[in-house]
């Protein structure tokens, strides 16, 4: 559904998606990458468990999260693909850091 509209990308940047490594240009974004490999959705909602996938790509709405890199809540529309990035799907809510809040 989703392709490089420039052929002159290079698929030069190995990411792991789900525990599975796919090629893609390096000048994208997680929330791009995702589309372009064909991922049907990249997380959970917390209530409901319905499926998403990223909307606005410009990081407004927050359709994008996903954990990335082992840390979760992470706006894949905001974030550009690296060499060796591990990228998860976000199932449900994911903790918060405790060292951002003191009791």
């Amino acid at each position: 559904m989703f392709k490089v509209l420039d052929d002159n990308h290079e698929f030069d940047t190995q990411i792991s998606f789900d525990g599975k490594d796919h090629l893609v240009p390096s000048n994208i974004t997680v929330a791009a990458a995702a589309l372009l490999i064909g991922v049907k959705s990249i997380r959970e909602t917390p209530v409901t468990g319905a499926k998403r996938m990223p909307l606005c790509m410009m990081g407004v709405c927050y359709e994008c999260l996903m954990k990335i890199d082992g840390v979760g809540n992470q706006r894949s529309c905001q974030t550009l693909v690296r060499q060796g990035m591990v990228i998860e799907r976000q199932i449900g809510a994911t903790e918060v850091e405790a060292e951002y809040y003191e009791a």
